[in-house]
């Protein structure tokens, strides 16, 4: 018996195509993207600005329809589900950390973070809320407004409600562009952090090469193609 079994395919990517209409006509996104990333994996893709990098983390995640292929994540198609079903699908199983923070300004830290958990009717999202929010060193800042928080707090309180609901995969757009470099290094910490003692499968966009050597892989894209894909 094989004592190191093949994990199971966290994403699986089968000629993935993405056209996107601008003012200069047709633009091909992505071109034919092949691509298989297994549970547990922590993967860096990097690559020139225009690459396809944030298209295709889009595309993992299901915010953005492909032109043409297929999307699997989990073993789940995205051509099997509809609008509704892929929301449903993407809060339970997919994780999504942005540059921006994306946090709800008029919602407290403990509120931003239980909104995932309270969206999939758990009756314990704000005591799970609370949790997460010790785990990123934020057990003070419950009651804050977004506002009143730093940035790399903030994007601490986008970490804790990534992770709130477990999910299988997390895709991390770029998490530390606007933090100073301290501030990001300490973010970046703390993901590779929760992510090891929970087992998650990382995806990560970044343009810095030392937060791309964290992954044990790095994927290099150009002109909407697979340019590269090794060990880190």
């Amino acid at each position: 018996m094989d004592s190191n079994p093949t994990p199971p395919k966290a994403i699986d990517l089968a000629n993935v195509r993405l056209s996107l209409t601008s003012d200069a006509g047709v633009v091909e996104v992505l071109r034919g993207i092949d691509l298989s990333i297994f549970a547990g994996e922590t993967v860096g893709i990097v690559g020139p600005s225009g690459s396809g990098k944030t298209s295709l983390l889009m595309v993992m995640a299901g915010l953005e329809p492909v032109t043409g292929g297929q999307v699997s994540i989990d073993g789940q198609s995205f051509a099997d589900l509809n609008e509704d079903a892929l929301a449903h699908f993407r809060r339970d199983h997919v994780g999504i950390v942005f540059q921006s923070f994306h946090l709800v300004p008029t919602m407290t830290a403990l509120e931003n973070v239980a909104l995932p958990m309270e969206f999939a009717g758990k009756a314990n999202a704000f005591e799970r809320g609370k949790a997460e929010l010790r785990r990123v060193g934020l057990g003070e800042r419950l009651a804050h407004y977004p506002g009143q928080l730093s940035g790399g707090e903030q994007q601490r309180v986008a970490l804790a409600r990534a992770f709130v609901t477990r999910p299988a995969l997390l895709l991390a757009d770029e998490p530390t562009g606007s933090l100073d470099g301290e501030t990001g290094t300490g973010v970046m910490n703390l993901l590779f952090g929760l992510q090891k003692k929970l087992g998650t499968t990382l995806v990560l966009v970044t343009h810095a090469p030392d937060i791309a050597a964290k992954c044990s892989r790095i994927i290099r894209l150009a002109d909407g193609q697979i340019a590269a894909d090794a060990a880190a």
